[in-house]
């Protein structure tokens, strides 16, 4: 028997007033065609693990539960796209996650393969198209984040299932801490 495939990520979660911070970003964003990442979708991911079955999952769980980890003091400062010459992300900078996405990556090292480039962002909108892109460059430029940092102590290995309104994430399961209930 084929087990489902399930396409799976492991992620930080946003605390309610850090995602509040976020939503008066992307209300201060230029104009784009294309859509603002909904609060309940923010999310920092530390590793995409792609289609993956139940087996997989199972050994996932097992790498990372014994994982030892120390509370994250997080900080958004920074906004960007990838590429000014094609913009369809933009994102904010988290800072304070690298060290643990090292350890989920030695973790699962001979699993999945290491992360090349680590970028610590959260994708606040997905652009498809801008009028002038030079001038919606220079307005985001403009935009100044005030320091907003936030303590977490958990991380979760996550299950996103595409929809055609977009997706939806569920927790598969927590690791840290306290266990999600």
């Amino acid at each position: 028997m084929v087990s489902k495939l399930r396409r799976c990520f492991i992620s930080i979660e946003l605390p309610e007033e850090i995602k509040n911070k976020i939503r008066k970003i992307q209300n201060g964003l230029p104009e784009f065609k294309g859509k603002l990442v909904e609060s309940e979708n923010l999310h920092l991911t530390l590793k995409f693990l792609g289609e993956i079955d139940e087996d997989k999952i199972e050994i996932v769980k097992k790498k990372l539960s014994g994982m030892k980890f120390k509370k994250l003091n997080c900080n958004l400062d920074s906004i960007g796209v990838f590429s000014e010459s094609f913009v369809r992300i933009v994102w904010v900078y988290l800072s304070g996650c690298e060290e643990l996405q090292k350890k989920i990556d030695d973790a699962l090292k001979g699993i999945f393969a290491e992360e090349k480039q680590f970028m610590s962002h959260i994708t606040i909108a997905r652009v498809k198209s801008v009028k002038d892109k030079k001038r919606f460059l220079e307005e985001l430029k403009k935009i100044k984040i005030e320091e907003i940092n936030f303590n977490t102590d958990k991380f979760y290995l996550m299950e996103s299932v595409l929809k055609p309104e977009g997706p939806e994430y569920n927790i598969i399961e927590c690791f840290g801490e306290e266990k999600y209930d």
